[in-house]
């Protein structure tokens, strides 16, 4: 690992524990609380470690970024005492084998889609379908999916740079906001799901260079970006205007690829005969079928 790297995952874990303590009280840790004069929001860092079974010293290193060496058994601890969900559990993990001599490096996303998955979606004439690297990328797309997204694929911001982004849609087209009915949401799970990237790949360039370049030119990510958020991306429901078949309400679910490290494939499927479906009938019959649109490279 290089030492701006390591300089970069410090940080990162410095921000992350200091951030997860603020947010919990005394109360909600079950600890009591003498005197009503407390300097800081949420928990001291000798009241985390007396959660976590720790010295106050070993404790505020590890807040400090010294997460090389933390055994299994003092981060669950740590994850026990600061109440981490799934999601953030991960992460810590995550961020203490970044901070390992070995300098873990996992495999980096890509945006090359094999032939198979091609014809997955090419088959999936029913229903929207996308796939997706880790960094938001739309690598490739069946008839459906892009005619449901043709607001992220008729952007002025990939004209002349591809491929389509929808983190880059998001924050830096106002055609956003018409086409996310829930935009301060997408915006939360956007940056909390890239977040959760950086601790899996902390060396991914692209990843890199994508979150600088939001952070510099929209200040509503900046803001979401210093909360430290994660968040896994599995399933939900996605509200969408189209600007020709109007306010959707599609459940989704996202599926990662084993054999293609960061790769997702992510669907839509509405209920039968509920107006959602009806309405991607009607654009369905818009568009040709069997198409699909491949837009990855390296």
């Amino acid at each position: 690992m290089t030492d701006p790297t390591k300089k970069d995952v410090a940080a990162e874990v410095r921000e992350f524990l200091s951030t997860r303590r603020a947010r919990i009280t005394p109360e909600q840790a079950g600890l009591p609380v003498y005197g009503g004069n407390r300097r800081v929001a949420g928990l001291r860092r000798e009241e985390v470690a007396l959660l976590a079974g720790v010295s106050v010293d070993y404790y505020v290193r590890l807040e400090r970024g010294n997460l090389a060496g933390a055994s299994d058994s003092v981060l669950e601890a740590l994850a026990h005492a600061l109440q981490l969900n799934e999601a953030e559990r991960t992460h810590l993990y995550d961020l203490a084998r970044a901070a390992s001599p070995s300098g873990r490096r996992p495999a980096v996303t890509s945006s090359r889609v094999r032939p198979t998955i091609l014809r997955l979606l090419d088959s999936m004439t029913g229903v929207p379908a996308f796939v997706r690297n880790a960094r938001f990328d739309i690598v490739a797309a069946n008839a459906l999916g892009r005619a449901l997204y043709a607001p992220l694929f008729d952007s002025p911001l990939f004209a002349q740079r591809g491929p389509v982004n929808s983190a880059r849609f998001l924050f830096l087209d106002p055609a956003s906001q018409d086409f996310w009915v829930d935009w301060d949401k997408g915006a939360d799970d956007a940056v909390a799901f890239l977040r959760t990237e950086t601790g899996r790949a902390p060396h991914d360039k692209a990843l890199t260079d994508l979150i600088g370049e939001l952070t510099t030119r929209s200040s509503d990510f900046a803001r979401r970006w210093a909360r430290h958020d994660v968040k896994f991306h599995r399933s939900g429901l996605k509200n969408l205007h189209h600007p020709l078949v109007g306010d959707l309400s599609l459940p989704y679910e996202a599926m990662e690829l084993p054999s293609d490290p960061g790769l997702r494939l992510n669907f839509y499927t509405p209920e039968p005969d509920s107006p959602e479906q009806q309405a991607l009938n009607l654009l369905a019959s818009w568009t040709s079928t069997g198409t699909v649109v491949s837009s990855g490279n390296d």
